[in-house]
């Protein structure tokens, strides 16, 4: 694949690399490469001038904004509950001037301030990494598509819960939605 230039529309957001999160047994990916390509990535994004978006998952303390609706295969809740550093970034990824966004469930869009802080940094295209592929990472990018943002997903910059739930959504769902690269397929 020709490499994809990248320019000052263009935002980094990166999925729930957080310590709650990052610490799952993870594939294709572990945890540890995940994060090393996207401080790689970032580090990229930052040089050029380009905002670097930082997403967690993050709850109240008594849980009372936790998703609880009837499905057949609810998420588990962590016996005693979320840890204490829960949603804290993993250590080293954040860097002054990144935006911070704070989730409460699986889009980075819904009933936060992301696209607003897009559209004021006159971003048009989201290139798109974390955890998990098909979860998190596959949910913001269809809001990302049904807010008409260009999309690029970073296949190797993401991983999921098993290989096969990554497979799918990277060979099914996000070529219909983006242009799916690897981390050296992107420049400035």
């Amino acid at each position: 694949m020709p490499l994809i230039k990248l320019d000052s529309t263009t935002a980094l957001v990166v999925i729930d690399l957080q310590k709650g999160v990052i610490g799952r047994e993870l594939a294709p990916y572990t945890g540890v490469q995940v994060v090393n390509t996207v401080q790689e990535l970032a580090t990229r994004f930052r040089h050029a001038g380009a905002p670097v978006v930082l997403v967690t998952v993050g709850f109240s303390k008594d849980l009372k904004d936790v998703l609880r609706p009837d499905v057949d295969m609810p998420t588990a809740m962590p016996p005693g509950g979320y840890p204490e550093n829960f949603s804290e970034l993993i250590d080293g990824l954040a860097m002054p001037g990144d935006i911070l966004i704070t989730k409460r469930q699986w889009s980075a869009f819904y009933g936060t301030e992301l696209d607003l802080q897009l559209r004021r940094r006159g971003i048009k295209t989201i290139v798109l990494t974390g955890v998990a592929t098909n979860m998190g990472v596959e949910s913001t990018a269809r809001q990302a598509f049904e807010h008409c943002y260009s999309l690029i997903i970073v296949e190797d910059a993401m991983s999921g819960f098993t290989n096969e739930m990554h497979q799918f959504a990277v060979s099914k769902i996000f070529p219909r939605i983006s242009r799916v690269v690897k981390s050296t397929d992107l420049s400035f």
